[in-house]
């Protein structure tokens, strides 16, 4: 018997990763509908949706775009995008963290297109505010990644010194690819305090790690295959079925971290990765407006807050309320400074502690 011939990759094949729980945008993120299902920013599009259309001309079409989800999320990838091929969605009967994910879809995209593919791994969560350069960057990648046989990064600028961010140094100038410079990845840095994050900003050296991956399938297979043998090995041999035996690990700390293949290519267009419900005032806030509404709101002297209703029949009243997020959704309701909005996961552990309140998850 003679295998089926590949066919032809595309310029990129993007991969998008859907199997987020977006803890901390509860109680509108929740089990059956995470965040990547929700539309945040008032236009209506969910970040899925948002995500698979500005990848679409790169992938030349619906046939080369692919997913990966969790088992618990695969009907509702299925009907936020009834376009993706069945085939091209690769559903995780568990978690095993990202390496997993990335690996099992590499070896997938091998198996079609061949090892000189370039494959592109997306959150699929993310806001980007400049689709033309955004996809300009992910050329340059492209280009990066065949050229030197890189493992890209995109790196974001940081506007500030964030701690909740892991941070990429760069190193030698590679020059530039479509206009764009590339660097060597000179080490990672996860989560730094602040008085180190202070000085990674003021050096000009450091940006932000995204989470979006570009290189060719074969380059990260060998990689992968060096530094995670067994992870791989076992896709290889079994497939989805080798997942309950599969290493639990971030491809960050499987590859990222070891390879000497590692390089960064800052970016020029604005991101947010909406982390929690702070985003939601970065996005939207308007300088005539002293809160965020999303519903409907009426505020008595309360300033700098964030008001959420996915109820049209209901109203939400402040007073005298300052920098609060207020959350009401179906049967649950959210209250918390927005300084502490980092904390909604650990409430939602007592949560799921007590099973009385498992059905508000």
């Amino acid at each position: 018997m003679t295998s089926s011939p590949l066919s032809p990759p595309p310029a990129l094949t993007p991969i998008i990763l859907a199997g987020g729980k977006g803890e901390r945008f509860w109680p509108v993120s929740r089990r059956q509908t995470p965040k990547q299902f929700l539309s945040l920013d008032g236009s209506g599009q969910s970040l899925l949706q948002a995500t698979a259309e500005r990848l679409l001309e790169l992938a030349g079409g619906w046939d080369n775009l692919w997913v990966v989800t969790a088992a618990h999320l695969e009907a509702g990838v299925k009907a936020q995008l009834p376009q993706l091929p069945a085939a091209n969605l690769l559903v995780e009967p568990e978690g095993r963290d990202t390496a997993a994910a990335v690996a099992w879809a590499t070896l997938e995209v091998a198996k079609r297109h061949g090892e000189r593919a370039i494959v592109g791994f997306f959150p699929a969560d993310h806001w980007i505010d400049d689709p033309a350069v955004f996809e300009q960057t992910l050329r340059a990648a492209a280009q990066l990644a065949r050229q030197k046989g890189a493992i890209a990064t995109l790196g974001i600028q940081p506007t500030y010194a964030a701690t909740g961010y892991g941070y990429i140094e760069q190193g030698e100038n590679l020059g530039e690819f479509d206009g764009i410079p590339a660097y060597r990845v000179q080490r990672f840095t996860e989560k730094p305090d602040l008085a180190t994050a202070e000085t990674f900003v003021a050096s000009g050296r450091f940006s932000w790690n995204g989470g979006i991956f570009i290189f060719e399938a074969g380059t990260a297979l060998g990689e992968l295959r060096h530094h995670v043998p067994d992870l791989v090995a076992a896709l290889e041999s079994q497939g989805v079925a080798a997942y309950p035996s599969l290493e639990k690990i971030s491809i960050d700390y499987a590859l990222m971290e070891k390879t000497q293949r590692a390089c960064v290519v800052p970016v020029q267009f604005g991101w947010d990765d909406l982390g929690d419900w702070n985003a939601v005032e970065r996005l939207l806030q308007q300088p005539d407006r002293p809160n965020v509404d999303l519903g409907d709101h009426v505020a008595l002297e309360s300033h700098g807050c964030i008001v959420y209703s996915s109820n049209a029949d209901e109203v939400i009243l402040t007073i005298g309320l300052e920098d609060l997020v207020v959350v009401r959704d179906g049967n649950a309701t959210l209250i918390v400074p927005k300084h502490r909005s980092q904390d909604i996961k650990q409430g939602l552990k007592q949560l799921q502690a007590d099973p009385r309140y498992h059905r508000f998850l």
